[in-house]
């Protein structure tokens, strides 16, 4: 689900003030599912069962507010969910179902990525500048993206719930 301006961008000028090499590549988000490739055949059935999803959830608030970290597990530092939280876990248990069922590395956390994969100091300094980020905004519904050619995610099909 995407961040909205100007919160996303805010997110995502953080991002590559860190340093963080994807942060001009991946919009700012929630991922309901991880990076799942597919084959072109299936994405009829994929789009069928994604519109499903999206009919039978309804609109909701979404607040962001202060900052996580997956670490020492995983180099991510985050910016939490205080709202929103339950319905993206709701969200993401019916996306990944049918034709996108499949096994997660790790369980399923909602949260907005500020800094991956980056030296400790630097994810350090992500963690305390993001603990003020406060933003809140409508969500009325979630998007589908692709991973294009020159490795840039973009948004390619939008959704609306109910």
């Amino acid at each position: 689900m995407s961040v909205p301006d100007p919160y996303g961008t805010a997110i995502q000028d953080a991002r590559a003030g860190h340093g963080d090499p994807l942060a001009r590549s991946i919009p700012t988000h929630v991922t309901l599912l991880p990076p799942t490739e597919v084959p072109a055949e299936a994405l009829p059935k994929i789009e069928e069962h994604l519109a499903a999803v999206a009919a039978a959830h309804r609109p909701f608030r979404m607040l962001l507010s202060g900052s996580g970290t997956f670490r020492p597990v995983s180099p991510v530092v985050f910016v939490r969910l205080e709202e929103g939280a339950r319905e993206c876990r709701l969200l993401e248990a019916d996306v990944r179902s049918g034709p996108l069922a499949r096994e997660l590395a790790f369980p399923y956390h909602p949260h907005v990525t500020v800094a991956h994969g980056l030296p400790e100091d630097v994810l350090d300094q992500a963690y305390e500048q993001a603990r003020d980020f406060r933003a809140s905004f409508p969500v009325p519904g979630f998007g589908l993206s692709r991973f294009d050619e020159d490795e840039v995610w973009r948004p390619w099909r939008s959704y609306s719930f109910g």
